[in-house]
């Protein structure tokens, strides 16, 4: 099965296909890594097919944005190109402005994909009449959210209907709460998961999964890293449709590879069923993860 995934068409947009694994940008630009390395990368990325690049106003207070433009000179017509707006910036005139901004960090003038990058006090009506204005603008393409839970992308969907392309959220396997209502019911309405930090954040919990026995036991047979193996669990196809794309963020040239890699990695029912019995999805509905 080819590992992509399929944004449904809208009032304005066709139907477009990604590659289930794409790229994130969170920290960069922050000076943790060289920028010429940070650059290197996502050009990588695009060259093996890596071709939605993810990015936000809020990273690195628009630093990670002007990485991303650096990095697309010249090739923007290779990216699947995603942002997203400070819920305070959210507003009908403030949301427009905030994109204009983006836009000028990231050297294009138009984005594929404008997201709310969490609900905030600005009423949604607001948010989505601006986000309407800058699709008929031709300043973006498509639009979405970040960091919704069921209740309040319900909301969302009645306001926006069919034409709300994503919700961006945490996902990974020792995060799985999406699972028992959100993912299916943007499996309902077509919406794809945008995961982002599929490998977990840094920390204690990165470190549980990566030193995790079961884990480290499944890539030795697969002959696979950890890293790996979570991107493929995370882009699995559920009863036949993958309905996620993964935006893991790689600063060194093997890490960009092996996440390229990932995209062919299948797994088989038994492997699964040992993940599954390593880190059981929940049986209750659970808080929606953010960090």
């Amino acid at each position: 099965m080819e590992s992509t995934v399929t944004l449904k068409a809208t009032a304005t947009q066709a139907a477009v296909t990604l590659p289930a694994i794409g790229q994130g940008s969170w920290y960069m630009g922050e000076g943790l890594a060289p920028r010429r390395d940070e650059v290197r990368a996502l050009q990588q990325g695009l060259e093996l097919g890596l071709r939605l690049i993810d990015t936000a106003e809020m990273y690195a207070d628009g630093g990670a944005e002007e990485v991303v433009g650096e990095a697309l000179k010249g090739r923007r017509e290779q990216a699947f190109l995603v942002s997203k707006v400070y819920p305070w910036n959210a507003g009908k005139r403030s949301a427009i402005q905030a994109c204009e901004d983006s836009l000028q960090r990231l050297g294009t003038d138009y984005l594929d994909m404008y997201l709310l990058h969490w609900p905030g006090s600005i009423p949604l009506e607001e948010t989505l009449h601006a986000f309407e204005q800058l699709q008929a603008d031709g300043k973006i393409k498509r639009f979405g959210v970040s960091n919704f839970d069921i209740d309040e992308l319900q909301q969302w969907h009645q306001l926006s209907g069919d034409d709300s392309a994503v919700n961006q959220v945490l996902y990974h396997l020792g995060s799985r709460g999406i699972e028992h209502s959100l993912r299916p019911w943007q499996r309902q309405q077509n919406m794809p998961v945008m995961a982002y930090c599929p490998l977990a954040q840094g920390g204690r919990l990165r470190r549980e999964l990566f030193g995790h026995p079961e884990l480290q036991a499944l890539a030795a047979e697969l002959k696979v890293t950890v890293p790996q193996l979570l991107l493929a669990w995370a882009i699995r196809p559920v009863d036949g449709r993958r309905d996620v794309i993964a935006i893991p963020k790689a600063v060194q040239p093997k890490h960009v590879r092996q996440n390229a890699e990932a995209l062919n990695l299948v797994l088989s029912n038994e492997v699964l069923a040992r993940l599954d019995a390593a880190f059981p999805a929940p049986d209750r509905k659970t808080p929606l993860d953010i960090v």
